[in-house]
């Protein structure tokens, strides 16, 4: 018996469905974040939107979702603090009554030569990009346990991959990211818990647009794909990992041939 192109678009939208599942996206208000939380919505996740200081751009976020017929919340907290952090996972709870998804994403940038770097610099990246993960993670992981169900998606970076000038301080918080993502997945496998990093190579956001031109020029001879990633190719990911269950402790990177 044949299958009508209508039916196979049906069981695709069957596979990639999140109906039902509450996922949590720090730093959710703005660039990869936000596009992340769309389209995790989308697909019929309830989102709660992790924010610290972009309040209007979080609720901005909120209105598309819910002009789309989704569920989403936003609650102020900073994730490099330990209580507040355990906080926005009790809130989320509280209002939808689980959790299943949590995307660390969370990040801030501090760029200057080593030698310039002051620790001021480098606390506040290692605390926010870094630090952060071991608090949103710490919050959740009991709850996943139990339920012999969640998804730990971390948004790392080429950068903690392959280093950047200047950025010693985002290196370490992202490599260590990865660091923590096998080591985590090698502890929760046998619970049904799946814990994945992604690593963005150079993605159309607010930052790339500040880049020069002559810079940029020369950023995209380097990219076989000689163009910048979208925060949708990067989502894209994150919704593929959300809906596998066989795949854990793998960074997936998303930076057309730029880093192999």
């Amino acid at each position: 018996m044949s299958i009508s192109q209508n039916e196979l678009i049906h069981q695709n939208e069957d596979t990639y469905s999140l109906k039902g599942k509450v996922a949590i996206v720090t730093g959710g208000s703005r660039g990869i974040g936000s596009t992340i939380a769309k389209e995790l919505a989308k697909k019929g996740a309830n989102v709660v939107i992790n924010y610290n200081t972009s309040k209007t751009s979080a609720y901005s976020v909120i209105e598309e979702i819910e002009f789309l017929g989704g569920s989403a919340v936003a609650f102020q907290t900073d994730v490099s603090n330990l209580d507040e952090a355990h906080s926005l996972v009790e809130e989320t709870i509280s209002h939808y009554g689980r959790v299943d998804i949590l995307i660390n994403n969370a990040g801030i940038t501090r760029d200057r030569t080593f030698k310039k770097l002051s620790k001021h610099e480098w606390d506040d990246v290692i605390n926010v990009n870094l630090n952060s993960i071991y608090h949103t993670t710490s919050a959740v992981i009991n709850t996943m346990l139990e339920q012999k169900y969640g998804r730990i998606i971390n948004i790392s970076s080429i950068i903690g991959q392959a280093g950047g000038f200047g950025q010693t301080n985002y290196s370490a918080a992202k490599s260590g990211m990865i660091g923590f993502t096998k080591s985590l997945a090698l502890e929760t496998a046998k619970s049904g818990v799946t814990v994945n990093a992604i690593c963005p190579g150079y993605i159309e956001t607010e930052m790339a647009a500040a880049i020069p031109a002559k810079v940029m020029d020369n950023l995209l001879a380097k990219i076989p794909m000689q163009r910048l990633g979208t925060t949708s190719e990067v989502a894209e990911a994150v919704l593929f990992l959300a809906n596998s269950s066989y795949i854990t402790g793998q960074c997936i990177n998303v930076n057309g041939g730029v880093y192999m």
